[in-house]
């Protein structure tokens, strides 16, 4: 494992790559959850890194307790993040050892993702979403983002400080968002799961966006809330070993 950075406008993004950097190989970029850093999608990263591919973690700018990147929680929303992402794939689209670039998210990080994915197109060879939060507009529309209630007709500056301060612009950005609409026209091979448990983000939505993808393969991981653990985790390794070692 080696740190890396790159820059988002005046930002600094810091990450870490595992695998052997020898000869051209597919890069697959990490991105964790709200609130969450890259240590959460570290299993995902070792243990493609084993299976012969470079894989990559990274803290999005404000995006969670504990990263390491620049920036306010405060200033954190899905458009900043995207332009995280969006650097990041700059960044080793540029390296002599990327022979192609795959993107994986887990909850909002799967959101940003699928919505780099929608603007990239051809330039990512793969999708993998986990659980996305692609009700994150709904969410905002409701007044209602997991810790954060308030007034969607009146939203404040600060969201609210617990588990972290997060900013109005968070909700305001994606109040007249279609979702569905922003995460398609990627037409590459997709992995797509989502647990039938999930009290943060409903399947319902998964289920939705699952046909918004023309080459999508698609499992849900029964009685798994958001997150998989235990017997969901390894059942989630072996469908994203399937799918990645196709």
């Amino acid at each position: 494992m080696i740190n890396f950075e790159c820059k988002r406008d005046e930002l600094t993004i810091r990450g870490r790559i595992f695998g052997d950097l020898n000869g051209k190989k597919e890069v697959v970029i990490c991105s964790h959850p709200f609130v969450a850093n890259q240590e959460m999608p570290k299993k995902y990263a070792e243990f493609l890194a084993e299976e012969g591919f470079i894989a990559v973690t990274y803290d999005f700018c404000g995006g969670g307790l504990g990263c390491s990147s620049d920036g306010r929680t405060v200033d954190m929303t899905v458009f900043t993040e995207k332009a995280d992402l969006l650097a990041v794939v700059d960044y080793f689209k540029a390296q002599p050892y990327t022979e192609s670039i795959t993107l994986l998210g887990c909850s909002q990080g799967g959101f940003v993702s699928a919505l780099v994915a929608a603007e990239l197109k051809d330039e990512i060879k793969r999708l993998i979403l986990m659980y996305p939060a692609i009700c994150i507009p709904d969410d905002a529309r409701k007044g209602d983002m997991l810790a954060y209630k308030f007034d969607p007709n009146n939203i404040p500056d600060v969201l609210g400080e617990v588990p972290m301060a997060v900013g109005g612009n968070y909700a305001r950005v994606v109040m007249d968002m279609d979702a569905y609409e922003a995460i398609s026209g990627y037409e590459g091979p997709v992995l797509l799961m989502h647990g039938t448990a999930d009290r943060v983000v409903n399947i319902s939505y998964s289920r939705k966006a699952k046909d918004y993808y023309p080459d999508c393969e698609y499992y849900e991981i029964a009685d798994s809330d958001h997150g998989f653990t235990g017997q969901a985790a390894q059942e989630d390794f072996d469908h994203l070993k399937e799918f990645m070692l196709k």
